[in-house]
């Protein structure tokens, strides 16, 4: 899965030079954004999946963060810097993109330091927003200017003259998410879902329907759902307990588990009042 997601950044890459060459297309451009959105599929795929086979390792997560500034550090910032930052005088378009990626690594060599303490149980909270989560906003917001507002043009120069000024949002976002990957805001891992994962029949139709427009709507739909997980950092600590855990799909505590818990406390004060008596 590692390896998927470090193909995907390559190929990016790869497209992104193919568009700038003379004959390049919009469509290189667009199957770089498509790579960068299905490097995110990958990158949500590994980790689960070396959790449920019993995989994780050292290696791994080591592995994964060489990957993952690849396909959402390098990739994204060489897409914005032909789209927009090219055009900004006096160098300040390689500044910028080079603070996003700066901002990018420094916030995977933190989480490798602090993603899972010796004798501490791992945190299932995101702090500061997800280097992934940043690739995926800006790939997919891109993706929404070029083929909605642009006009979804064969020749990248109209389309991005077609969305004319509004292209100067993508390198205030990449500034606004440079600032949020090395920021304090917790933000949901979602680790308690993976293969095992049981919900309501409500939220595997809810699930299924998001999956199916996502495909079916793909210039839109990616947009929107990495936009909602942006701002649902903002309005957690407003969100009550029981709702963030069935938004953030936490394992909740049966209650066997929790009268057996008590069982023990009871035992371990009996036992506590009798040593000191």
């Amino acid at each position: 899965m590692t390896a998927g997601n470090l193909f995907c950044g390559a190929a990016a890459i790869i497209s992104i030079f193919e568009g700038m060459m003379p004959g390049g297309a919009a469509a290189n451009y667009y199957h770089a954004i498509l790579f960068i959105l299905g490097a995110c599929v990958f990158d949500l795929l590994d980790g689960r999946m070396a959790r449920l086979t019993g995989g994780e390792s050292d290696f791994g997560r080591e592995f994964d963060s060489i990957a993952d500034i690849v396909s959402f550090g390098v990739a994204p910032a060489l897409l914005v810097y032909n789209i927009v930052l090219a055009g900004i005088p006096d160098g300040y378009g390689y500044f910028i993109a080079f603070v996003y990626l700066l901002c990018g690594a420094m916030r995977l060599a933190r989480f490798n330091c602090i993603v899972h303490p010796p004798g501490e149980k791992p945190d299932s909270n995101f702090r500061g927003f997800p280097i992934p989560a940043a690739a995926g906003v800006i790939a997919s917001i891109t993706l929404l200017l070029l083929k909605h507002v642009g006009g979804g043009s064969d020749d990248i120069q109209v389309a991005i003259a077609e969305v004319g000024a509004l292209k100067h949002v993508l390198w205030i976002l990449m500034l606004m998410l440079s600032y949020l990957m090395f920021s304090d805001i917790r933000y949901p891992s979602f680790k308690g879902l993976n293969l095992r994962t049981k919900r309501s029949l409500p939220w595997v139709f809810v699930a299924i329907v998001v999956v199916f427009f996502t495909v079916r709507h793909y210039s839109f739909m990616p947009a929107i759902l990495f936009v909602s997980y942006l701002l649902y950092g903002f309005a957690r600590p407003w969100v009550s307990m029981s709702m963030r855990r069935k938004i953030e799909i936490e394992l909740e505590v049966e209650p066997d588990e929790v009268a057996e818990a008590e069982v023990k406390v009871a035992e371990i004060s009996d036992a506590t009042t009798e040593s000191a008596s």
